[in-house]
């Protein structure tokens, strides 16, 4: 008896179309006469994409205001535990040390 492969959810379903559609676009403005028919959707859709955005904007403002102090707090507090400037000082050694070593010159 064969086995029966299930039926992809919504989610592959969607995953893998925004992948094949991310994989086929270059070869798709490759084409000739590409940038003429970009232009042509981009005329169409542009304004129903800017009419339809408007929805979202008042409430993805009000959630970055609400969200944006303990963020920044977040980050300062990371920025003074982390030892950036040592770790950054190190990587430049290292890598003046490798140049040195290969007898490439760096300023």
């Amino acid at each position: 008896m064969p086995l029966r492969i299930p039926a992809a959810t919504r989610t592959e379903v969607l995953t893998m179309a925004s992948a094949g559609a991310a994989g086929f676009a270059p070869f798709y403005l490759m084409a000739p006469g590409a940038e003429e028919r970009l232009a042509k959707q981009t005329t169409k859709w542009a304004p129903r994409w800017e009419r339809n955005i408007t929805m979202f904007v008042n409430p993805v403002e009000r959630g970055i205001q609400r969200v944006s102090p303990p963020v920044e707090r977040t980050v300062q507090k990371m920025a003074q535990r982390l030892p950036l400037e040592k770790a950054a000082k190190r990587a430049d050694r290292g890598i003046k040390r490798n140049l040195d070593r290969m007898g490439i010159k760096h300023s």
